[in-house]
């Protein structure tokens, strides 16, 4: 269960074609991965709690599709972790989740200060790669038809192909 903007939110298991993209996604990152320290998770609850523009506190837990950190960013024994030390966060949208992925979490996750948000948007055909988070936004969106290469920012810094998607 995810808590975005105050409201509670559970879903269904994801499909077989979303956990492939996942998969993929790891492959990838895992293939062309030079920091030694730096792992790919899935599965790890992070707190998303933060100020709104109005200044209000926005409480939240995501568990997003795909986490970059720091080896031991998440040793302990907290179900919802601080972000903190998350470098990347990717998610891939299901029928049950795009509209929180698309609007909730980039909100959330801009709060928590996470410096790159991944969107593997299926129903769009796209992914959406949004930097500099600044508030509850991102300053930099730039969107790829999944069939185009992403160029992902350091430390990872290599071009995603979206075409094994």
């Amino acid at each position: 269960m995810e808590l975005l903007e105050g409201e509670v939110h559970a879903g269904p298991p994801a499909d077989g074609a979303h956990a492939e993209i996942v998969s993929e996604l790891c492959g990838q990152i895992h293939d062309h991965q030079e920091d030694p320290l730096l792992r790919t998770y899935t599965g790890v609850g992070l707190v998303l709690s933060g100020l709104t523009a109005d200044g209000l506190s926005m409480p939240g837990r995501a568990i997003p599709d795909l986490v970059i950190a720091p080896k031991g960013s998440f040793a302990d024994e907290l179900e919802f972790h601080d972000p903190a030390p998350v470098l990347l966060v990717a998610e891939v949208t299901s029928r049950s989740t795009g509209a929180n992925d698309r609007g909730k979490k980039i909100r959330g996750y801009a709060r928590a200060g996470i410096p790159v948000y991944l969107l593997i948007d299926r129903e769009a055909d796209q992914a959406v790669l949004f930097t500099g988070p600044v508030g509850e936004e991102y300053r930099r969106k730039e969107s790829y038809k999944l069939s185009e290469t992403v160029p992902l920012p350091a430390p990872l810094g290599f071009e995603l192909d979206t075409g094994a998607f």
